[in-house]
């Protein structure tokens, strides 16, 4: 179809994409965005989030590809790095060290506002895009609220110059992220407000950004780019940096982001409670890594982390002429990463609406928030999966008593499984690396009997003593360096050298 005018509201990286669909079916798209935006790649106050890590997942690299052709070559460009997690990151498990291995799995590290202003450059390439920056949304222009006929005509807002103004739309995308009062002003203009779906599991999280040391400074046994360390399982007494999900995240410009997170606990906000928290986290080289560095910002703490979902695709007669994309319409746990690609493929499904419908009627939304729901089903469940594991979690989807302990008691034992059988098994690696990456539900790899199998199989040949690749190198140590790649029984070294192997 094509179309007058579409308007965005916001302009961070799900606005953005959305805007990138509709310049190839609107003559205008007006992105509203409440902040001055930096010309490079700055922090801004409209996103916070944007002082913690961020992984682009595969499936939101590639939507995001589609949508903007060239945008990975060009953040790559601008500094950011294509790396194979398995082989340039050390992952700190349970039992300690993973080894190192080549995998099927690639990512793109960089900063947020790196991706942003990358994906800022992209759109401004586009003459149908006009971004009307010190835009502060106000409200909706809306005719038969709540009725089948009901649709949304156009927005209003407020100029950072103390102006109001309106704006007629065929389409109008909410991007307003966790905030978004969209909801609140069609409740008033007659609409239901749609039920919601929420799970907060008391997540909180901690960044400070650091300089890596110079290239020719750096200890022998700094191998890898990206160091993870999970929670520890022990039920003993041990401090509550063992609890700490810890990432020392590598981005552009010869910096990492130091971040440590939990659930339920609190966390350090100050320089010197921060750096304290760094060295107590259980794998000594996390601290000795971030003391390695020199720090160049504040210390970030974040508590706004609870999965909501408004589920709008359950009205009886949704707004026409609306969508919502990204966290304005389901936000998730950040600590699994499935924001902004969750949004990237919203934006896909509605270029796909887009070319194949005529009319922007309540046929066109109610199929948009369907296939949106589809979509929106995969990550929701695996953030779900983790997050009713806590009797402390709050909201509609706490799980039952019993199920909360089996979730509590299995999450961290089969992610260890699965992680071991990947190892020496590429269909269980491939296959949840396509989980991991949204390309496939959780559902469907609960339901697949060889995934299940190869688990089955490593386990029997790890208590025979009959695995290939070791594994559990001791976590108070530097992580080993050794590519396992092609290992064999026969190239297998005494378990006695395990823990020097590649040191």
């Amino acid at each position: 179809m094509r179309g007058e005018t579409a308007v965005v509201l916001g302009g961070s990286v799900a606005g953005l994409c959305a805007a990138g669909v509709l310049a190839k079916h609107f003559d205008r798209v007006v992105v509203l965005e409440r902040d001055r935006l930096p010309p490079d790649a700055e922090h801004r106050r409209g996103v916070p989030q944007s002082k913690h890590p961020h992984f682009l997942l595969n499936s939101g690299r590639r939507a995001i590809g589609e949508i903007f052709p060239g945008f990975e070559e060009a953040l790559i460009a601008a500094g950011g790095m294509r790396l194979m997690p398995s082989m340039d990151a050390a992952y700190c498990e349970n039992d300690g060290w993973a080894p190192r291995k080549s995998g099927s799995m690639t990512m793109v590290y960089s900063s947020r506002v790196l991706i942003e202003r990358v994906l800022r450059d992209k759109v401004r390439e586009s003459p149908a895009i006009e971004i009307r920056e010190g835009a502060t949304v106000t409200g909706l222009r809306t005719s038969g609220g709540g009725t089948p006929r009901g649709r949304v005509e156009g927005v209003e807002f407020g100029t950072d110059d103390g102006g109001a103004e309106a704006l007629a739309a065929d389409l109008v995308v909410d991007a307003l992220g966790r905030g978004s009062s969209v909801a609140d002003w069609l409740t008033a203009a007659g609409w239901p407000a749609p039920p919601e779906r929420t799970l907060d599991a008391k997540v909180t999280y901690t960044s400070r950004w650091y300089d890596l040391p110079p290239a020719d400074r750096r200890p022998s046994t700094w191998w890898w780019k990206h160091l993870v360390i999970t929670p520890t399982q022990d039920t003993g007494t041990h401090p509550d940096e063992h609890e700490f999900l810890s990432n020392f995240f590598p981005i552009e410009g010869d910096r990492a982001i130091v971040c440590m997170g939990s659930w339920g606990l609190p966390m350090p906000r100050k320089a010197d409670a921060f750096e304290a928290a760094v060295d107590r986290v259980r794998a000594t080289a996390f601290g000795a890594a971030a003391r390695a560095c020199t720090p160049i910002s504040e210390v970030h703490l974040t508590r706004s982390t609870g999965n909501r979902w408004r589920r709008f695709d359950l009205l009886d007669a949704p707004p026409a002429g609306l969508v919502g994309i990204g966290d304005s319409i389901c936000a998730f746990n950040p600590f699994y990463a499935q924001g902004m690609s969750s949004a990237a493929r919203s934006a896909l499904i509605l270029g796909e609406l887009l070319r194949g419908r005529g009319a922007l009627d309540a046929a066109f939304t109610r199929e948009f928030l369907a296939r949106q729901k589809k979509s929106l089903d995969v990550p929701w469940m695996l953030a779900m999966a983790r997050d009713q594991a806590y009797d402390f979690a709050t909201g509609s989807e706490v799980a039952p008593r019993w199920r909360r302990r089996l979730a509590a008691r299995l999450s961290w034992p089969v992610f260890n499984a699965i992680n071991a059988a990947s190892r020496e098994d590429a269909y269980v690696e491939q296959t949840f690396a396509k989980v991991f990456n949204l390309d496939r539900s959780l559902r469907e790899m609960a339901a697949d009997p060889r995934f299940w199998f190869g688990i089955a199989r490593y386990k029997v040949r790890q208590r025979l003593g009959r695995t290939v690749v070791p594994g559990g190198f001791d976590e108070r140590k530097d992580p080993p360096g050794t590519d396992y790649t092609g290992y064999t029984r026969a190239a297998r070294r005494p378990s006695a050298d395990a823990d020097t192997v590649g040191a």
